[in-house]
């Protein structure tokens, strides 16, 4: 497996999600209840930074057509968006969020 730091624990807050671009990827790193979390950033309905939206009760919703997501497993939970999320591998070493980004994951 191949880990990448995208940030540090203190940039990730519940109502303020952390953007990351890692190998091309828009990834949106998520914190709640103390655990970390981390999913494609891009609605699939229409270009949109998911990590721009409004975070409430464990969902994501998309700031221009209020498609909502789980954070915890990605799924969609409102259309107009048509698929469920990638999410991806996180740890936490020392104070750095470190995702798994690699094909397989």
């Amino acid at each position: 497996m191949s880990w990448t730091t995208v940030c540090k624990t203190d940039q990730v807050q519940e109502d303020f999600p952390y953007s990351a671009k890692v190998d091309g990827k828009e990834i949106g790193v998520y914190v709640l209840d103390g655990e970390y979390y981390a999913l494609e950033d891009v609605c699939p309905h229409a270009y949109a930074l998911l990590s721009q939206g409004f975070v409430e009760d464990g969902q994501v919703e998309c700031p221009l057509h209020e498609a909502t997501f789980d954070i915890k497993s990605g799924k969609c939970l409102r259309e107009p968006a048509d698929r469920d999320l990638h999410v991806y591998p996180v740890r936490i070493i020392d104070d750095e969020v470190q995702l798994e980004t690699s094909e397989e994951s």
